[in-house]
């Protein structure tokens, strides 16, 4: 679940403002018995996970007593998991939830926060809770010693809005409380160490005349970022989004990087980008598995839905789809599996490590502007003009087979990761090709997954041929699959043109 909260510095002798006075009327304030809270936190030698904004801890006294809280992406907006266990016996799967942070390296305990804590429920009409505002007065301990104290309130939004937050926090401000930099307890507690910046370096903001190996860096970070940020919802089978997944924002993460280590080959060294290469081209095919299972149980879905004046029989509709079912749940097996391995484990340390000192070639040092279109025009040229094996897509046959299709949108999804990866730096035509390139993909895309739609439904119905309405059903979803693919050929030529336009690619030379 998401947890969202503000948390605000008091004074030992702060007083707590008369919140009724100051939330919608219909809102009571529910004051709660004090209870008292001793948790213990377990982080790495070096503080990985609070370096990193993440928490694993037990906490005396909670029903769930074990929980992990992971970054998502907004101050003060976190992802909290809990779990029963005891005290000495830390659930195998929170340990799990943070090995892209720990790395495999071994949890101790680290700082232990015992918390008083009085707090405050805003209930509406219905009794729900809308927000709790907790009041700690926490000590640092160090066995029977106390070695620091500090007063802070929180303020966690529940069942209600931001609004309510807002006319919170200005009561609370106005009675002397101070906002700040989101600092969990147990940073507080451990002190500066706590604070230093995170193994995992962000791409941050690039110089204002970049160099090359400026812009690959930055490339290789955002994609290592977005690879391992989605770790654990992969592990939780978080969504992400209405119409996404963290199994293809993880696998985007994989291709993006492979794709960039390829592009800009001659700025790195290859001794360094081959080993991290093939162990992604590894990882992307474990989530590939899984991911095409996602993909195929949406588009089931939506296909046989597509015509609510003809409908598909749908009991066996449901017996296609838990056909799919089986085979996602055995790629996410295979998936945890992977993530579990010493293999993962050795891929993250090295991928962390890209992060920081990336191996560049001399060539990088070269001005951005002047190195990067050469590079990004050859995989523009292998769209464009194709060679032996790849049709390009300026003569792409609009009656070629599926797979010489399917041909040019890789061909096609590397040329777009290549303009993306420095759209941002050349910024104009480059950034227009950008987004006319998505357009193209997603065509292209659009065409790939009805194709292999069209022979998975067929490969169900041929799997139990005495099923008559599944081997009906099937053939119905195929024709609409395969009206699908002429729709997304006919798109292509005007999506192409667009995107092909002179005046967007002249920077490539």
């Amino acid at each position: 679940m998401l947890e969202e909260e503000r948390k605000y510095d008091v004074d030992p002798e702060f007083t707590l403002p008369d919140l009724s006075a100051v939330v919608p009327d219909g809102i009571r304030v529910v004051e709660l018995p004090p209870v008292t809270l001793t948790a213990t936190y377990l982080d790495t030698t070096d503080l990985r996970l609070a370096r990193a904004g993440v928490s694993l801890r037990h906490r005396k006294g909670d029903e769930l007593p074990w929980t992990v809280k992971l970054p998502a992406g907004s101050p003060g907006v976190r992802h909290e998991i809990s779990r029963t266990g005891r005290p000495k016996s830390v659930p195998a799967d929170l340990v799990a939830l943070v090995t892209a942070y720990s790395r495999g390296a071994e949890l101790k305990p680290a700082a232990v926060v015992r918390t008083v804590r009085r707090a405050y429920e805003l209930r509406d009409g219905a009794d729900r809770t809308l927000a709790e505002l907790a009041d700690d007065a926490v000590q640092v301990r160090d066995g029977k010693q106390v070695r620091s104290t500090f007063r802070e309130i929180e303020v966690e939004r529940k069942d209600g809005g931001r609004d309510l937050l807002d006319a919170v926090e200005s009561a609370l401000t106005g009675a002397g409380a101070r906002t700040g930099a989101f600092t969990p307890k147990h940073v507080r507690a451990l002190g500066a160490t706590a604070e230093a910046a995170p193994d995992l370096v962000p791409p941050g903001e690039l110089p204002e005349r970049p160099s090359a190996g400026d812009v690959v860096t930055a490339a290789v970070r955002r994609s290592v970022g977005r690879l391992l940020a989605h770790d654990p919802l992969v592990r939780l089978r978080a969504p992400v989004g209405d119409d996404d997944t963290a199994v293809h924002q993880m696998r985007v993460g994989c291709r993006r990087l492979r794709s960039d280590l390829r592009t800009f080959g001659p700025l790195v060294r290859t001794a360094w980008a081959k080993p991290l290469r093939d162990e992604l081209k590894w990882l992307a095919g474990v989530l590939g598995q899984a991911r095409d299972a996602e993909v195929l149980r949406a588009r089931l879905s939506r296909t046989a839905a597509a015509d609510p004046l003809s409908p598909l029989d749908p009991a066996a509709v449901e017996r296609m789809d838990r056909v799919l079912a089986d085979r996602h749940s055995t790629a996410l097996a295979e998936v945890d599996e992977a993530l579990g391995s010493a293999r993962y484990h050795a891929l993250v340390e090295a991928l962390v490590d890209a992060t920081r000192t990336p191996q560049l070639t001399a060539r990088a040092d070269g001005p951005a502007e002047e190195v990067l279109p050469r590079l990004v025009a050859r995989p523009w040229h292998r769209l464009t003009d194709g060679d032996d094996e790849v049709d390009g897509a300026a003569d792409l046959d609009p009656a070629a087979p599926d797979e010489r299709w399917h041909a040019v949108r890789i061909n096609g999804k590397r040329a777009r990761y290549a303009v993306d990866a420095v759209a941002g730096v050349l910024g104009g035509d480059a950034a227009k090709l950008a987004r006319a390139l998505a357009k193209v993909q997603d065509v292209l895309g659009e065409h790939q997954d009805a194709a292999v739609a069209a022979e998975t439904w067929r490969s169900i119905a041929e799997q139990d041929p005495a099923d008559h309405a599944v081997a009906v059903t099937a053939g119905r979803l195929v024709e609409r699959e395969r009206a699908a693919v002429r729709a997304a050929r006919a798109a292509f030529p005007e999506a192409w043109r667009r995107a092909s336009r002179g005046r967007r690619t002249a920077w490539l030379g």
